[in-house]
């Protein structure tokens, strides 16, 4: 098997300054991609930026002999998302690797969110995955090529107490993400999904409550270990799109959604009641035969 090569690429990582996002970015230099670094230098919160992180992991790039530039904007609006794409234009020519890592975090249990703690989380997880990638995406399309990594949480797909606000903005990631695999398909661009678990500043300020009963110190989770598949499903190597992949204490396993078999109230039948309904309770829960669509026709389509 060969080597995973970035050898001609380039690549734009989000929220790049620290953490996850550091990671990602060495490995995809250490492999040959040039690479914007992205980041306001902020907290976790997404407060109190400036230039010092995103230049720190440029220049150690740079050191290592590879290529980077450094970039400053917000991801959470159109402009800043067109003039992180635009930064990689200028530098390098094109954009074939986009990393959606940019994030912030305000937990509180769900009464006590503010509606102002409720809108930052959207805005950098949701919009900025958003602003990022349309202008990334339209520079991958005319090329033919493109690798697009969204970072997801099992927050957003299973819950995690006094984290509402962040598993709503994740789980919008992820059917962001689904969309833009389904259209970038006939283009070359690749779309895929990580729900990472790792040390970081963002995973320190967990609430204690949510680890009854696990490790107090985690196996392997160094950011590295996400970096490894990221860069995986960023290069060539991967002709996979349109998938979920799990990353937590050394295990990489992939998620999905599936859809059971059901029961079915037929065309010749009366409308269903609720006592109908609690009848076939169990029926309807049956995991047995279940299906993984790929698409909502998909899974229109299981109805017959």
């Amino acid at each position: 098997m060969s080597a995973v090569s970035f050898t001609g690429r380039v690549a734009v990582v989000t929220g790049a300054g620290g953490g996850l996002g550091r990671a990602h970015a060495l490995e995809l230099a250490s492999r040959g991609a040039k690479v914007v670094i992205n980041d306001l230098g902020g907290d976790i919160s997404g407060e109190n930026g400036g230039t010092a992180m995103a230049d720190q992991v440029a220049d150690e790039i740079r050191a290592a002999g590879g290529e980077a530039v450094s970039n400053y904007d917000s991801v959470a609006t159109p402009e800043g998302g067109q003039a992180i794409v635009q930064t990689a234009l200028d530098a390098f020519g094109k954009i074939d690797i986009l990393v959606n890592n940019a994030g912030n975090i305000r937990n509180a249990a769900f009464t006590d969110l503010t509606p102002a703690a409720i809108d930052a989380l959207l805005a950098v997880h949701v919009n900025g995955a958003f602003y990022v990638t349309q202008p990334a995406f339209a520079n991958m399309r005319e090329n033919g090529y493109g690798r697009i990594v969204f970072t997801s949480s099992a927050a957003g797909l299973f819950g995690s107490i006094q984290q509402a606000n962040y598993a709503a903005a994740k789980g919008g990631v992820f059917g962001l993400a689904n969309v833009v695999a389904l259209e970038g398909a006939p283009h070359g661009i690749l779309a895929n999904t990580i729900l990472p678990a790792a040390v970081s500043r963002m995973g320190a300020d967990m609430n204690a409550d949510q680890f009854v009963g696990m490790p107090t110190t985690p196996a392997h989770a160094e950011p590295e270990m996400i970096s490894a598949l990221v860069a995986y499903l960023a290069s060539e190597s991967n002709t996979r799109s349109h998938e979920l992949y799990s990353i937590a204490r050394g295990r990489y396993a992939r998620v999905f959604m599936g859809v059971t078999p059901g029961w079915h109230v037929t065309a010749d039948e009366p409308v269903a009641t609720p006592d109908d309904v609690a009848a076939h309770i169990d029926r309807i829960r049956d995991l047995d035969g279940y299906a993984i669509p790929g698409s909502m026709n998909e899974e229109f389509a299981l109805v017959r």
